[in-house]
């Protein structure tokens, strides 16, 4: 195993440590307890919490900043479009998502009316955070994709359901990068479809920790990477080919670091960027990742 001194030691108890001091390498060689770098932004603290709990050494690297796009006028457009009937069919494919269709609507004075709009429409959902969001506004969905919801669980689901999308307008709305082969597949079935985004994803203002943590991935002092979401791949390739590292990072994923991947989206994200997935996590859960992470790395 490996010595490294850049970082002190994980505090005992995270509670309230700033993500800055749950950035760590351990300082002395253990076979045991793996460096474990998590690229998680929204719930950082959380992660690392649970790469202690399971005798893991937590390697803090946000690598995602949601942006709401405030001033979407494809969003807008698309409220106004569902609200006079234009789309019989509406996809849902985050609860995010769903919120900030919502909000759209109330900074336009419409939100009333959207909601009326939704009950007259077939409204098909990718997991249970749309169907959450749905609920607490009284709508009811008519599809949704049972786990790991891909979107090839959403197809899937959509056949199986009866409703007919072929030359029907499908709204789908879209969550950072947009899923063509979503898009391809509702297509090859005849529907007429629309992207509609409602925020994206863009890098972190400050990238110092994600370089950092690259750097010493490259260096061969990481024992596993752990990615939560295809954003985080695209965002992680970036900076990775920014630092002049990405070539690095590939050979010691072939030989040495382990990559974990939360669910099959994600990990479609990783084979389609060349780089290799030990384990994926099922069900597509937090603790499941890390557990399994770790198991799998001392069992190799």
């Amino acid at each position: 195993m490996h010595e490294n001194h850049l970082f002190k030691p994980p505090p005992e108890n995270l509670r309230g440590a700033t993500r800055n001091q749950l950035l760590v390498v351990r300082t002395m060689p253990d076979t045991s307890s793996p460096i474990v770098c998590s690229f998680e932004s929204r719930r950082a603290d959380d992660m690392c919490s649970l790469i202690v709990r399971h005798g893991g050494q937590p390697l803090s690297a946000p690598s995602m900043r949601e942006i709401p796009i405030g001033d979407n006028p494809v969003a807008i457009q698309f409220v106004q479009d569902a609200i006079a009937g234009e789309f019989p069919v509406v996809i849902l494919l985050t609860g995010g998502g769903t919120e900030a269709l919502f909000e759209v609507a109330r900074s336009q004075g419409l939100y009333d009316q959207l909601i009326e709009a939704f009950r007259q429409t077939s409204l098909i959902i990718r997991g249970p955070k749309p169907a959450a969001v749905l609920s607490k506004v009284g709508l009811k969905y008519a599809v949704r994709a049972p786990e790991p919801n891909t979107w090839r669980e959403l197809v899937t689901a959509i056949d199986e359901s009866g409703i007919a999308i072929d030359g029907q307008a499908v709204a789908v709305q879209e969550y950072g990068l947009p899923n063509a082969r979503l898009y391809a597949e509702l297509q090859t079935r005849g529907a007429i479809v629309t992207p509609v985004p409602v925020y994206r994803w863009a890098l972190p203002e400050d990238t110092s920790l994600l370089e950092t943590a690259l750097r010493e991935t490259a260096a061969g002092h990481v024992d596993i990477l752990l990615f939560t979401s295809a954003n985080q791949v695209s965002n992680v390739l970036t900076v990775a080919e920014q630092c002049g590292k990405l070539a690095e990072i590939r050979a010691v994923l072939e030989n040495r670091t382990q990559v974990a991947s939360i669910g099959p989206t994600c990990s479609e994200a990783l084979h389609e960027n060349g780089f290799p997935v030990h384990f994926e996590a099922s069900p597509p859960k937090m603790g499941q990742l890390v557990r399994g992470a770790i198991e799998a790395w001392r069992s190799q």
